[in-house]
């Protein structure tokens, strides 16, 4: 690890090589480029080229490009051209971005208000893809470029079930549920679903599969039957979706540009950064400039907007929900820590200036007590000030466990949620080891003492103590659900939970959540609630720190300060020699199966939904 010393040195070191390698910062230019007179009409464009996270990610130098954007900020720099009188328009360019089922509703009413405004929007894109096609649908004209594709032919998912690998290998998995629709086992006790799982996922596929044949048909405005029959042939070519009426346009990119500069006048100006926050001007003739930008950087960043005394705090769960602290690390780390979150929740809790509180969460779960500890956090912020939950593509088990305490829920339509139940086991890896010819000699003390080990299958009396155990656990859940949401439950709690898992329209009708919406809508709400007005700021808790200061943290943790759970690396890592020359988006969804495994290892009992790859 390094010292504080020895980073000053590097820093040191590291200001004199950009000084001299790249040009100085010495201002900053508006965030949005006017041109020569104030009222001359502005495009604003948007380009989708990578996957929008959901947190912020952490900050780049000044001097580099930034990190991806967030949901969150691309849909507020669409809100800002909407409610722009010299934005006319809106251009969305697609390069490859990519985005899950509930972001492709939050673009789609972002895009919306735009046009409720009374602006066009432009889509123009090399191909597009099924899950694109309902966003882009909304749009006042979409163009492709000629020969590209335009493939619509529905969605499929997949669950891996990994029983043969772990036969073939010599490992026996030894797993117990809470309730039948609790799935997260199957992929290891099983090679195919339960009856109980292909009913799950059938009514969750239709669920998922009506909101997109919706979309479409309100985007293009045909009726649903249309719609169907355009995904049921599902491939075209530009020109044959143009024909069908799935398009507007096959043209290349300067013929787009051209008949957007012929509508609005040669004079138009087309704002690339629309909405961007300010970027460091260069000054080539000063070489030490750079000196002041690490200093800022180390500082905690240049200086920012100081916010109101009103502020809707943003708290985001955000990845497998996992206990103890993240740790700091400039590469980065995924992962929603329950001192983190814990920490952040009071922080927003005590601070006067933040009035009320989303949590925003997208996470398949994961341990029980971490969300436990989440769950608890947000109740101490309910006794101040209000406080609500935004789903985003995913909270289901665990990510269901810590929305449970708050009073209102809002879900997109196609969020995945549910999974009230848990989930524990092992494997048994002494074949395995006996297949290379190592075996092992266990010396116990304690009649439970082997209930976690590798080495043998439960016995009675083990499983019967972890299934008293996770009942425990399940109950408990079941009460935190019933106790805040009473009688909006329409079924009784047992015909809720057992693992099944709904989208988000399914769970408004169930009582599972409050509201239809996205995570601006959440904020509008919230912020209704605790009486703001429309005279507030949203604030991002914890603040996301920059590169300087992880490195700082980084080399300057001493143990006092390391303490993380260290999740997925070795199973992960056995298994990817075997897998990673399959299909990407195969060994993604095994992946993840994995660490969820790993997990089980260190917390026994566990809140973790499997992911259907689409």
């Amino acid at each position: 690890m390094l010292r504080r010393p020895v980073q000053t040195i590097c820093l040191v070191v590291l200001g004199v090589f950009l000084s001299l390698a790249r040009p100085a910062i010495v201002s900053a230019a508006p965030a949005t480029q006017p041109a020569s007179g104030a009222a001359k009409a502005t495009i604003a464009v948007f380009t989708l080229k990578q996957a929008l996270s959901e947190s912020p990610p952490e900050e780049g130098l000044p001097i580099f490009e930034q990190p991806g954007t967030t949901l969150r900020q691309f849909t507020s720099r669409l809100k800002k051209a909407a409610e722009d009188p010299n934005v006319k328009a809106v251009v969305l360019l697609d390069e490859g971005g990519m985005l899950g089922f509930a972001q492709v509703e939050e673009m789609r009413q972002s895009l919306k208000a735009v046009r409720d405004a009374g602006k066009d929007v432009y889509v123009h894109a090399d191909y597009v893809r099924m899950l694109q096609f309902p966003l882009y649908a909304g749009a006042t004209r979409l163009s492709i470029v000629p020969t590209g594709d335009l493939l619509v032919y529905g969605f499929s998912m997949e669950v891996p079930f990994l029983r043969g690998m772990l036969d073939k290998i010599g490992a026996q998995p030894q797993f117990i549920t809470c309730g039948a629709y609790k799935s997260a086992a199957e992929i290891f006790m099983r090679s195919e679903p339960s009856k109980e799982a292909e009913e799950m996922y059938n009514w969750l596929a239709d669920g998922l599969f009506d909101g997109l044949v919706r979309q479409i048909a309100e985007g293009r405005r045909v009726d649903a039957a249309k719609a169907k029959e355009w995904i049921d042939k599902g491939i075209y070519t530009a020109e044959s979706a143009k024909a069908a009426g799935l398009i507007d346009a096959v043209e290349h990119r300067q013929e787009f540009e051209a008949m957007l500069k012929q509508k609005y006048g040669g004079e138009v100006a087309f704002d690339k950064k629309y909405g961007l926050p300010a970027q460091p001007k260069i000054d080539f003739a000063n070489p030490f400039a750079v000196f002041q930008i690490l200093g800022e950087a180390m500082a905690g960043g240049a200086k920012r907007k100081p916010m109101s005394a009103n502020q809707v705090a943003v708290v985001y769960v955000d990845g497998m929900i996992l206990p103890g602290k993240a740790q700091p690390s400039i590469f980065g780390g995924g992962g929603a820590f329950s001192s983190d979150i814990r920490k952040a929740l009071d922080q927003a809790a005590e601070d006067s200036a933040v009035k009320a509180v989303v949590l925003r969460v997208d996470s398949q779960g994961g341990s029980a007590v971490a969300s436990e500890i989440i769950r608890d956090a947000t109740l101490r912020v309910k006794a101040k000030k209000p406080i609500i939950v935004s789903m985003g593509n995913v909270a289901g088990s665990g990510g269901y466990y810590v929305s449970s305490g708050v009073d209102t829920i809002f879900a997109d339509e196609t969020t995945i949620t549910g999974s009230i139940g848990v989930v524990s086991g092992k494997l048994v890896t002494t074949p395995m080891w006996q297949k290379v010819g190592i075996t092992f000699k266990d010396y116990r003390r304690g009649a439970m003492s082997g209930v976690l080990s590798s080495s043998t299958p439960f016995t009675d009396a083990e499983r019967a103590a972890l299934q008293k155990w996770m009942d425990d656990v399940y109950v408990v859940f079941k009460k935190h659900v019933t106790d805040v949401r009473g009688d909006r439950l329409k079924k009784p709690i047992d015909d809720l939970a057992g693992g099944r898992v709904f989208t988000g329209k399914q769970a408004l009708e169930l009582g599972l959540v409050d509201k239809i919406g996205t995570l601006n809508d959440a904020i509008a709400h919230v912020a209704s609630t605790a009486k703001l007005g429309k005279d507030y700021d949203v604030r991002v808790i914890p603040e996301p720190k920059n590169f300087i200061q992880k490195m700082m943290e980084e080399g300057g943790a001493g143990p006092q300060d390391t303490q993380h759970v260290k999740v997925g690396s070795s199973l992960v890592d056995l298994a990817r020699p075997f897998l990673q020359q399959l299909d990407p988006s195969r060994v993604t969804s095994v992946e993840k199966a994995l660490r969820a495994l790993d997990l089980m290892r260190t917390e026994s009992v566990i809140m973790w939904m499997p992911e259907a790859t689409r």
